[in-house]
């Protein structure tokens, strides 16, 4: 696939934008999957205040899942070994960041794979989330284009396969993670239940006036 004309627009864009929106495009690009990692701790700390064992099992797979689908798109970047857009395409402006080295592969984009892993995942936890980690993970893909670092398939490919590898991970991982969630729960180890949050409160006996329960 060659997008090598939508590259060479997008990056000569790219450098006719005021200095400030490079340095934040750049500050993005660079540490952008960090707020996916806050959205994961957050998710999940309110998912043990929700009773079910169903919310944190899905709190819990949102970051197996997308660390599962860094693992394929590792695999894809490696039988691939497509090169850097900074690097391959004539005539194209200088990348904003530095160019990866020979060898670090473009195909498919690792950012963008994580963050369509991270919103698809997040959003399967937390259905609210949905538009917020999509606009964020669109971002994220973008600003590989913007600096130079990614063809524009680069990215479209990571996204596709960052979601789609995380949504059946969490698809086929939820029954049994919430059943070892609720197992868990029932072992009553401290550290597990600050760990998962106690569960649905057990409705309390109570005693009829005139009798002694045993």
């Amino acid at each position: 696939m060659d997008s090598s004309g939508l590259y060479r627009a997008i990056t000569d864009f790219a450098h006719r934008t005021p200095s400030w929106v490079q340095s934040a495009f750049e500050i993005w690009t660079a540490y952008g999957l960090l707020l996916f990692g806050v959205l994961f701790v957050a998710v999940w700390w309110r998912s043990r205040g929700r009773g079910g064992a169903r919310p944190v099992a899905l709190a819990v797979l949102a970051p197996v899942a997308t660390a599962v689908a860094y693992g394929a798109s590792e695999c894809v970047k490696y039988t691939v070994g497509e090169e850097r857009p900074c690097r391959s395409v004539a005539g194209a402006a200088a990348s904003l960041v530095p160019c990866p080295g020979p060898g670090d592969g473009s195909f498919p984009s690792n950012h963008a794979a994580l963050a369509g892993a991270a919103a698809v995942a997040l959003t399967l936890a937390v259905r609210r989330l949905a538009a917020a980690t999509v606009a964020l993970a669109l971002l994220m893909a973008f600003s590989r284009v913007f600096v130079g670092v990614h063809h524009p398939h680069d990215v479209v490919f990571g996204l596709l396969l960052g979601g789609s590898v995380a949504a059946l991970t969490v698809l086929a991982s939820t029954g049994p993670a919430q059943a070892l969630v609720t197992a868990a729960r029932a072992g009553g180890s401290p550290a597990v239940v600050r760990f998962t949050g106690p569960g649905p409160a057990r409705p309390g006996r109570r005693n009829v006036p005139g009798c002694r329960l045993p």
